[in-house]
């Protein structure tokens, strides 16, 4: 028998949750035989919506209809998922399995421990988040009985998911009028956790003199007219802050790209490489989208992206930036998110141009057994490792729900039946 599950989630939003949250919802349409998939949509911050309209959305729609009037009926549940930070765990449901990304510190908030006893499980994106996740516990004293607490999550409750690759049939052009051969390209929105200022400051001072440039898709909030115009000119503050004359170029990407087009970005015959130099992710979808176009990243070697820039066996994949694990910034605290003791990674700078220019001269020597020239292979065993179908099995595997659930014939079974006389 299906259980009624609702998708609790940000599922048509331009955003990292969004994103998260249409995997969840094509992981549980892999399996339409076991699921009644309702879904009841959330906003996410800022973030736009989604516009382009195809299957899916048409899909998404009809379901949300379905929603409504199952709700108005006095409809129930069985199962909720619910995609957010986990601030926002709610019992909705008989069994009720949470799905977050964001934790790209060392420590998260005592309230996600708090709402984590509301959930059954706990899904996260990336190893690195279930570590933080289980390793984080809080110590006090109950006011009523004077006993000590402890707040902590059981590692058991907690499963690591990562993202799969997408597939794409044939990608769009995109123009870019770039006037140099190779470029390096940076997709973040602007923010203190990203570190895109300093990302744009350390290429231009390292590159100078050399014919590169650099492709930043970046907005504050929105992709709106105005928020372009708030984001040109505060790059545009950045660049002329840095004295002298330079050959390398930076350029503003900015508005609404659907997948395909961010894939073709990434497949463009002059960009050559990916910059990230953030000081932590959940997972890291942009690095990742890189990882499996073929090209290499330069990126923290900290936090959830190293799921995929390291293989199997550990070993890295990717020109790996050193840095430093210090107390986040005043500017960045954020309260029942990012705690004030919690630290994050702090890219150094010099070993930053460093991986920059090893990278840039690997790419201009054609160098075949560096991570520049061994990018191409590296796509391909990712592409296999994160494949769709395997990661939306992973997925349902995850929610800790046994097939038996569903079957009414296994279960019959189970029971004795006898004859009275």
């Amino acid at each position: 028998m299906k259980k009624k599950i609702l998708l609790k989630a940000p599922v048509l939003t331009r955003s990292g949750y969004g994103e998260q949250s249409r995997f969840a919802l094509r992981s549980l349409r892999s399996r339409e035989d076991l699921f009644d998939i309702y879904i009841q949509p959330l906003a996410w911050g800022h973030t736009s919506w989604m516009s382009d309209f195809n299957e899916e959305r048409a899909w998404m729609d009809n379901t949300i209809e379905k929603t409504i009037s199952h709700i108005q009926d006095g409809g129930q549940f069985d199962i909720s998922l619910q995609v957010t930070i986990p601030n926002e765990f709610e019992k909705m449901a008989p069994t009720n399995i949470g799905y977050t990304a964001g934790i790209e510190t060392t420590r998260v908030a005592p309230l996600w421990l708090q709402q984590a006893e509301l959930m059954d499980k706990i899904i996260v994106v990336s190893h690195h988040s279930k570590q933080v996740y289980a390793q984080t516990t809080y110590h006090g004293t109950n006011e009523d009985t004077q006993q000590e607490v402890t707040l902590a999550v059981p590692a058991e409750k907690i499963e690591a998911v990562n993202y799969p690759v997408k597939t794409y049939g044939e990608l769009p052009e995109i123009k870019l009028d770039l006037e140099h051969d190779i470029n390096f390209v940076c997709v973040a929105q602007l923010g203190p956790r990203k570190n895109v200022y300093n990302s744009i400051k350390w290429f231009i001072q390292e590159f100078k003199e050399e014919e590169v440039g650099l492709i930043v898709k970046t907005n504050h909030a929105k992709n709106c007219i105005m928020d372009r115009d708030h984001t040109l000119a505060s790059l545009h503050h950045l660049v002329r802050s840095i004295e002298g004359e330079r050959k390398c170029k930076v350029y503003l990407l900015h508005g609404d790209m659907t997948d395909e087009e961010m894939h073709a970005i990434y497949h463009h015959p002059k960009v050559k490489a990916s910059l990230l130099l953030s000081h932590g992710e959940g997972f890291g979808l942009p690095i990742f989208e890189s990882v499996y176009s073929g090209i290499p990243v330069i990126a923290t070697g900290w936090s959830g992206q190293l799921d995929f820039l390291c293989d199997e066996e550990g070993k890295s994949h990717f020109y790996n930036v050193a840095f430093d694990l210090q107390p986040v910034p005043e500017s960045a605290i954020w309260e029942n998110v990012i705690m004030k003791e919690s630290m994050w990674a702090y890219p150094r700078e010099a070993a930053a141009k460093e991986q920059m220019r090893r990278c840039y001269e690997d790419i201009k020597n054609n160098t075949e057994d560096s991570i520049a020239g061994q990018a191409p292979a590296y796509a391909e065993y990712t592409k296999e490792r994160f494949e769709e179908s395997k990661m939306y099995a992973a997925f349902v595997d995850a929610m800790g729900i046994s097939e038996e659930d569903f079957n009414v014939n296994v279960w019959l079974e189970g029971l004795n039946i006898d004859e009275i006389e």
